[in-house]
């Protein structure tokens, strides 16, 4: 996209000043509150401009970049506004990459900004110069470099209004060091278009006409709805279609928090470890009906025997994403929430009870099968679903859950309870183990008023352990459990069932992370067994700043139901 020809709305009056001192004008005219961070050489002009401004702009600063960009995911994600992080060159650009290709591929709007050597050492190899413009690009929604002060209101205003419209993403700016230093006549102007750039389709009246008549027309229908929903605002609109249509719904991992759980039309998780029913009928549904979801591997299985009985209406902002896996006999385009406003009068009341009913029915099946020994085990050991199930007992749906990557994501997406949308924070796409405490601090720090509760397992929490230092010294109250089964249980897993038990480099010698914890100056204990669980879980929500909760569950526990890879959702497995 062109940096040209770009139509904006003016806020604020032309005066000099440095190029760094522009780049906070800009971020405060955005109405950026937060900074993630960490400074070096190259962005140190913009970082001592910070110093002077820190009455208006909070900077957080982590122990590692990526944990300031998983920050400004779990910020973004529960504020529903793009988050801001600050890296040097080099080494700490690249850091950022990582937690860049899980925004973009998650949609999650983010703009960091990204020191450089000066302009006129570009390509001579300087020290700590790396071209992160063509690294970034793939892993960015757009990038762009500066190495004029001119070029910056301009930049800044285009790249906040690309990370946050039409599906949102992330974006890089790259700024030397002499354009930092550089003085310029700063007006800004935000941005409300970009040529050759259309975030919203327009919404086609006849594609709305011909889904609601097939809609209306259908015996078993299903809906299936992502993280569009929640992007687009969409969470009433699409209550008031299951209520009023009486078709069930399933979501994706992204999508869950976006219904309550407890709405006795939500039918629970799509997916390689989602509930039996919605995925049984996915493939015998007649319409399938998609709102802001991407078909991901995850939820379809072998895209060879996905719903090949049902006609399908993909609901979709992005074109790239309509036919892509599933192909749609009714495309949609346009935002979720417009579209499903356009849709609603069009649909005709109905309650679907029958086919309903034939949830409920596989719904028993899993319960006896998989849900009872998860929540109410008679093993010894402890299981992932009874911690899930005790924070839900004192929480009431009402806290943000904080996932890393693994069996305890699986476990807690299945079994937490949400009442509130922008709830369930998850790496979803890009899988990134490490995730959860750095975006739990973001989180927090984005709703302040609300529990925030990081589950980790002791493998990806040790990836980005050093966050500890940032959460005492800031002062967030996350609460962090690890669930420790002293392996990479998912890798286990799969082992266990398709390599014959050979656990290859799964099993984890652990650290005493309680007194990690300690070290960090942060409320810690560690449960064992099954009398004592209830109580810690209290204690920890109880207490007024962060803590941590280490829990000791079964080394050998597995994550059922499971559809293997490569097979159909048809041929999901509860053992």
């Amino acid at each position: 996209m062109e940096l040209v020809g770009t139509a904006k709305k003016k806020t604020t009056k032309g005066t000099t000043m440095s190029g760094a001192q522009a780049v906070l004008e800009c971020l405060m005219a955005e109405g950026v509150e937060t900074i993630f961070g960490y400074p070096g050489g190259a962005i140190m002009p913009i970082y001592d401009e910070l110093y002077k401004v820190q009455d208006k702009l909070e900077h957080i600063l982590t122990r590692h970049e990526q944990g300031a960009t998983h920050a400004a995911q779990g910020y973004a994600r529960v504020c529903d506004k793009p988050a801001v992080v600050f890296a040097t060159s080099g080494p700490g650009a690249t850091n950022l990459i990582t937690g860049l290709a899980d925004a973009m591929i998650d949609s999650t709007p983010m703009v960091c900004v990204t020191g450089q050597v000066g302009s006129h050492l570009l390509g001579s190899d300087a020290f700590q110069e790396t071209d992160i413009i063509s690294i970034s690009t793939p892993v960015t929604k757009w990038n762009y470099q500066i190495t004029k002060a001119e070029e910056i209101a301009e930049v800044f205003a285009k790249a906040f209004y690309i990370a946050h419209s039409g599906r949102p993403g992330p974006v890089l700016i790259d700024i030397t060091k002499d354009a930092q230093f550089a003085e310029l006549d700063f007006s800004y102007e935000k941005c409300t278009q970009v040529r050759s750039y259309k975030p919203k389709p327009k919404i086609d009246a006849t594609q709305i006409q011909a889904a609601a008549n097939l809609i209306n027309a259908a015996k078993k229908p299903l809906i299936i709805f992502g993280q569009g929903i929640i992007l687009g605002e969409a969470e009433q609109e699409l209550i008031q279609l299951v209520e009023k249509s009486g078709i069930p719904a399933a979501w994706t991992i992204l999508g869950l928090s976006a219904m309550p759980t407890d709405h006795p039309l939500n039918v629970g998780m799509l997916g390689m470890h989602g509930n039996y029913a919605p995925n049984i009928k996915t493939n015998e549904c007649d319409v399938l009906i998609a709102i802001g979801m991407r078909f991901d591997d995850r939820v379809t299985g072998n895209l060879d025997y996905y719903a090949k009985q049902a006609k399908v209406i993909h609901f979709e902002i992005d074109p790239a994403e309509v036919s892509k896996n599933v192909t749609a006999d009714i495309a949609v385009l346009g935002d979720a929430k417009e579209s499903l406003t356009q849709l609603l009068p069009l649909i005709k009341e109905n309650t679907h009870t029958d086919w309903h009913n034939s949830f409920k029915e596989l719904d028993k099946k899993e319960y006896e099968k998989v849900i009872e020994g998860d929540l109410h085990p008679s093993k010894p050991g402890l299981t992932m679903g009874e911690v899930i199930k005790e924070i839900n007992n004192i929480t009431d749906g009402d806290a943000i859950i904080v996932t890393d990557v693994g069996q305890h994501q699986m476990i807690a997406c299945r079994y937490a309870k949400f009442q509130k949308t922008r709830s369930n924070i998850t790496s979803a796409g890009l899988g990134t183990m490490g995730f959860a405490l750095p975006a739990a601090m973001g989180a927090k720090r984005g709703a302040m008023d609300r529990a925030v509760i990081a589950i980790a397992g002791d493998g990806g929490y040790q990836m980005t352990i050093q966050e500890l230092g940032t959460i005492f010294q800031n002062k967030l109250a996350v609460k962090i459990v690890v669930l420790n089964n002293d392996f990479l249980g998912m890798v286990r897993q799969w082992q266990q069932l398709f390599f014959d038990k050979r656990y290859a480099s799964t099993e984890m010698v652990n650290p005493d992370f309680v007194t990690i914890a300690k070290g960090y100056f942060i409320e810690a204990e560690r449960v064992t067994e099954r009398k004592n669980l209830a109580d810690a879980v209290k204690r920890m929500l109880d207490f007024d700043g962060p803590y941590f909760l280490e829990v000791k569950v079964e080394k050998e526990d597995n994550v059922f139901p499971m559809i293997p890879t490569g097979a159909s959702i048809s041929d999901i497995r509860l053992e």
